[in-house]
C-alpha cells in the first residue's frame, strides 16, 4: 500500500488476513515529541480502579419534542433506562450544557468528494472555532484510499482548522467517485476503517463525552473491517457518530454505479446515538448541520447506573430510554459491550 510522504498513513490488518500488523495512529507532525519514558510498574498503578470504572454505565442521551426542538430540563425522576428490558436503578442524572469534549472530524477525501471539499473545509473550521472550548480536545483525520491523522488531539482551534486545510483529495479522475475495489487492486474510500481506529486508538482512553463528526457521502468501498466491527468499536469506546452526509451522488449514477451511503451511514449511527443530516452539497445547509450538532452535543442529560447484571461476559446488552411527555423521543446509543473476564 502507498503511504504518501507528507502524511502518516495507517496498515490494516485482522487475525484471518494475511496483511502486515495493524499500524497506530501515529502523530501530526505539528505535535509535540512523544515521550520515550518507560511507563510506570505495574505495582505502581492504583489497585481496584478497573473494578469500579466497569461496575458503571454512562449514558449520554439528547431529547427531542415532537417538532425536533431540543428538550433541556428534565429531571431523574421524567426518565427511566432499562437493559435488556430489565429497569435500571439510576444512581445519577444530570443535565449538562457544557460538558468537556473529545471530538474528531473524519473529512472524505475521496474523489467523489472533489466538488464539496472546499465547502466542508470552510464549514469545519469555522465550527471548531464556536465548539472548541477550554476543556475541549479534537482532532482530525482524512479517509480515502488510506487514513491519514492529519492532526492529533489538541485544544487549539487554530491547530485544527490548519490541519483541515492540509486535506487534499486523493484519487485519480478528480471528479469521479474512488475506484471500487477489486482482488488485489487499490482500496476505494475506507470509512468503516476509518471510525473503527479512531474509536479504538483516539478515543478509547479519553473520558467524559466522546464524539465522530464524518463528513462523507457515506460509500464505503474497501474496508478492511465491516460495518458491524466498525459499530462496535464505537461502541466499547462510547463514541457517538455524527455523518453530515455531503454527497455528489449523481457522479455515481452517471457512472453507473450503485448508491448506497445512505443507509450505511444511517444504521451506523443510529446504533451509537447519533444521526446523519443530509445536505447535499449546499453550503447553508452544511452549516445548519454543524450548528444542531453544537446544540446536540451541547444540550446533553447523562444517565448512570450500576447494572443489575453482573455477569462480565463480553456480551452485547441493549439499553432502552424513555421520558415521559407527549412524543417526546430520545436520542442514544442502543447499547454496551459488558466486559470480557480476560479484561
Amino acid at each position: 500500500m502507498r503511504l504518501r510522504p507528507a502524511l502518516t498513513s495507517l496498515l490494516f490488518c485482522l487475525p484471518v488476513f494475511s496483511w502486515p500488523a495493524w499500524g497506530q495512529l501515529a502523530p501530526s507532525p505539528d505535535a509535540p515529541p512523544v515521550s520515550n519514558a518507560p511507563a510506570a510498574p505495574v505495582e505502581d498503578e492504583p489497585v481496584g480502579t478497573f473494578k469500579v470504572n466497569v461496575n458503571l454505565v454512562d449514558v449520554f442521551f439528547t431529547v427531542k419534542a415532537k417538532d425536533g426542538t431540543l428538550v433541556p430540563h428534565l429531571g431523574k425522576n421524567d426518565c427511566t433506562v432499562s437493559e435488556d428490558k430489565v429497569p435500571q436503578t439510576l444512581k445519577s442524572f444530570t443535565a449538562e450544557t457544557h460538558l468537556p469534549l473529545t471530538l474528531g472530524i473524519i473529512l472524505d477525501t475521496s474523489g467523489s468528494q472533489t466538488r464539496v471539499l472546499p465547502l466542508e473545509q470552510d464549514a469545519g473550521s469555522q465550527f471548531l472555532q464556536e465548539v472548541i472550548k477550554p476543556k475541549d480536545e479534537a482532532f482530525i483525520l482524512s479517509v480515502d484510499v488510506n487514513v491519514d491523522l492529519l492532526q492529533d488531539l489538541t485544544n487549539s482551534a487554530r491547530m485544527l482548522s490548519k490541519a483541515l486545510y492540509k486535506a487534499e483529495i486523493n484519487a485519480p479522475g478528480s471528479l469521479l467517485p474512488s475506484p471500487v475495489p477489486t482482488p488485489g487492486g487499490p482500496r476505494g474510500t475506507v470509512l468503516y476503517d476509518a471510525v473503527y481506529l479512531a474509536s479504538r486508538e483516539k478515543l478509547t482512553q479519553e473520558t467524559g463525552h466522546k464524539a465522530l463528526i464524518m463528513l462523507t457521502d457515506g460509500q464505503d468501498e474497501g474496508s478492511r473491517v465491516k460495518i458491524n466491527e466498525a459499530i462496535a468499536a464505537a461502541q466499547k469506546s462510547n463514541v457517538t457518530l455524527y455523518v453530515i452526509l455531503i454527497a455528489d451522488v449523481q457522479s455515481y449514477l452517471d457512472q453507473g454505479m450503485g448508491y448506497f451511503g445512505y443507509s450505511a451511514m444511517k444504521k451506523m449511527t443510529e446504533e451509537t446515538g447519533g444521526r446523519v443530516i443530509n445536505v447535499g452539497n449546499n453550503g447553508k445547509k452544511l452549516e445548519a448541520a454543524f450548528q444542531q450538532i453544537e446544540d446536540e452535543l451541547r444540550t446533553q442529560y447523562v444517565a448512570t447506573y450500576t447494572p443489575s447484571n453482573t455477569k462480565m461476559d463480553g456480551a452485547f446488552r441493549h439499553i432502552a430510554i424513555e421520558c415521559h411527555g407527549d412524543g417526546l423521543k430520545v436520542q442514544a446509543r442502543k447499547g454496551y459491550y459488558a466486559p470480557s473476564p480476560e479484561n
